[in-house]
């Protein structure tokens, strides 16, 4: 009886286990989903201002060429 009680203890445990790794695991599926996001958001913004660096930078050409 022992054993059969030892066993179902064991399950019982692998059981609680399997429930928090899916839990995590479900947990690290959603951040890496927020950070993809994060991450296009951030492409975005250095391409806006990437545009903007590059469009200072040919006015002040211009100006130069100017003078």
């Amino acid at each position: 009886m022992d054993k059969l009680q030892a066993l179902e203890t064991t399950v019982d445990s692998l059981i609680a286990r399997c429930e928090q790794l899916s839990e995590d695991n479900r947990a690290l599926r959603q951040q890496e989903v927020d950070w993809q996001r994060e991450r296009q958001r951030l492409i975005k913004n250095n391409e806006v201002a990437r545009t903007r660096v590059e469009a200072m930078i040919n006015r002040l050409k211009g100006l130069a060429q100017e003078s």
